[in-house]
């Protein structure tokens, strides 16, 4: 079933965790770090070529020094980074993951060597400040999540403000806006199969035993995040529209309350209290009351268009909430930017830019209407309901990739295939 080990958060030494993380405008867990490995050692006693030991020892290698240098890296100006290199680094890191993975999933086919290796990872959100696991679909799924961190990484490069040639405010322009959203899909895409196709693999006891990092909770959080910002992006490009109506900014901004709700209600009982996970909680909890305060301002804006006393009460209802949703978020960016790791918000833009205006403005214009009939109690009691559409944005279609050619070329000796064959699953 393969061993586990953990090693206590107060053991020191390994985890990395900088005091501040600079400009975030998307949550980036802290990359979690494969400790060394030496495949040559643990295959002693098997009798498998050179050539394939030395692929998925420099294969891996590659990654923990990548992954060690980008942590180091975490601590400096991500803007200024982006504007040097292009976000290559992460680029090439992304690169390192795909070639690793197929020579990985030869391990895995080969069941006489899935239980081999213990494969050590260094953990970021879980109390514990390691984890150890003799399973190689445990190191399917880290290769898999991280591979997902690293999109989360490469849209908030995307996604932080630009200082423009023509001297006005930094902005992010229209082309890195539609990047991240495909950016964004990819990395649910990744989550999407880890949740479905590798944690399925893992026995149930290893399951109960995997870091809260790579919990399905968790996983699937993160997913939803991903697809709840890509709807962010498409909001804020629809305001930008003069062709988008209220109705359509009004189906984007309640999609996004579903998936920031779906992610929320993932991660609500888990033991997220350590370092980067209190972060991740608030982070999810302040795009929450951002998404609510943008579909119910578009909402009231759309009552407010019927003709009836009842409709125009329920418009200055609908308002009211925005506005208290609005307050509300903003005191829980508050505590996330000020939560460990400190980080920083970029300038404002997009889509709370505008309503960080256009809600208290509005609000203010039809409450100061109704004031004798709406007391702040009685319109948040009132608040009409949200309508509910379906969840637009899916993840992409990701799928474990066929295992490297290089396996079936190998002759192994001494040792006989499992039965642990790996699935390119299509459904």
């Amino acid at each position: 079933m393969g061993c586990f080990s953990s090693t206590p958060k107060d053991s020191g030494g390994n985890r990395r965790r900088p005091a501040n993380v600079g400009e975030l405008w998307v949550f980036v867990p802290g990359f979690r770090i494969p400790q060394p490995l030496d495949f040559s050692q643990s295959l002693a006693d098997y009798q498998l070529s050179k050539a394939i030991v030395d692929r998925l020892s420099a294969l891996r290698n590659r990654i923990v020094v990548m992954v060690g240098h980008e942590a180091l890296m975490i601590t400096r100006s991500r803007r200024k980074s982006a504007t040097q290199h292009g976000g290559s680094t992460l680029a090439d890191l992304q690169q390192a993951l795909e070639d690793y993975l197929p020579v990985l999933l030869g391990l895995v086919k080969d069941g006489s060597l899935l239980h081999r290796f213990q494969f050590a990872w260094v953990n970021q959100e879980d109390d514990a400040e390691e984890t150890a696991m003799s399973n190689c679909w445990y190191e399917v799924l880290s290769v898999v999540h991280l591979m997902a961190t690293v999109s989360l990484s490469r849209a908030n490069l995307l996604l932080l403000p630009k200082t423009s040639t023509d001297g006005y405010q930094p902005k992010v322009s229209e082309e890195s806006r539609r990047a991240s959203i495909d950016v964004f899909l990819k990395a649910a895409g990744y989550l999407d199969c880890a949740v479905r196709h590798v944690l399925p693999q893992l026995p149930s006891d290893l399951r109960r035993d995997l870091p809260v990092d790579l919990s399905e909770g968790v996983l699937r959080a993160l997913c939803l995040q991903a697809l709840g910002q890509g709807a962010d992006i498409q909001l804020g490009m629809a305001i930008d529209s003069t062709k988008a109506t209220l109705a359509v900014k009004r189906r984007l901004a309640c999609e996004m309350v579903k998936y920031w709700q779906q992610a929320q209600d993932n991660i609500m009982n888990l033991p997220l209290a350590n370092g980067w996970g209190e972060k991740h909680r608030l982070f999810i909890k302040w795009k929450y009351g951002e998404a609510k305060a943008a579909a119910y301002y578009y909402h009231g804006l759309i009552l407010d268009e019927g003709n009836t006393e009842k409709s125009h009460g329920m418009a200055v209802a609908a308002l009211q909430a925005a506005d208290e949703f609005l307050k509300e978020s903003k005191k829980t960016c508050e505590s996330f930017i000020t939560a460990p790791p400190l980080s920083r918000n970029p300038p404002l833009w997009g889509t709370m830019k505008y309503l960080s205006e256009k809600i208290p403005k509005d609000t203010s214009s039809k409450v100061r209407i109704n004031r004798d009939l709406y007391t702040h109690e009685k319109i948040m009691e009132t608040a009409p309901t949200l309508p509910d559409f379906a969840l637009a944005l899916k993840p992409d279609d990701y799928q474990l990739p066929p295992v490297d050619p290089c396996w079936s070329e190998e002759k192994t000796k001494g040792a006989k295939p499992g039965h642990n064959q790996v699935k390119n699953d299509r459904t």
